[in-house]
């Protein structure tokens, strides 16, 4: 099964954001922020965006198509 990895949680560190900031930029729960840090969730296109965004990065930095990928 294809799955979309992420890199939010080392580039969210090397920035000294935590998820709560994360989230309140994005506008979306901890939680969500959490699910997505774990690859448990995939973000719809415009949240994806903002993370990136909001993280200072490309979509293409923060966020892998895996082919091959299992969730």
């Amino acid at each position: 099964m294809p799955a979309i990895r992420n890199q939010i949680r080392e580039l969210r560190g090397a920035r000294s954001i935590t998820q709560q900031e994360l989230a309140d930029k994005v506008g979306v729960t901890r939680q969500t922020v959490i699910a997505m840090e774990q690859d448990k969730y995939s973000p719809s296109l415009e949240t994806a965006f903002k993370v990136a965004q909001a993280l200072g990065v490309t979509l293409e930095q923060c966020f892998q198509y895996d082919p091959h990928g299992k969730r």
